[in-house]
């Protein structure tokens, strides 16, 4: 997508829309956003939504390392403690591994 070709309002509408999507669980908006509007929020020359376009990425930024710690610690207790939880760390997972860990 091109930013540059957008009105600021509507720049500040898709950033909003994208920061309140990642909300829903869905925290690959949040990295979207922050892709998206990082410079637009940090390097463009200063106008009225750029406050809240900027308020938006910190948050997204934010949002996404939670995101990023809370599934990386997740994966890394799953992972260990799988095989010690017997028949619950077997229901649930996606794919059981052959053999013991």
């Amino acid at each position: 997508m091109n930013l540059e070709r957008l009105p600021n309002e509507e720049k500040l509408n898709l950033c909003r829309k994208y920061y309140l999507g990642g909300f829903a669980l869905l925290p690959f908006l949040w990295l979207v956003n922050v892709v998206w509007f990082f410079k637009e929020a940090f390097f463009k020359p200063v106008y009225t939504e750029q406050l809240q376009i900027k308020t938006y990425v910190k948050r997204s930024g934010v949002g996404l390392l939670l995101w990023v710690a809370v599934l990386t610690t997740w994966i890394t207790i799953y992972q260990h403690y799988r095989a010690e939880w017997g028949e619950m760390g077997d229901y649930i997972s996606f794919n059981i591994p052959l053999g013991s860990p």
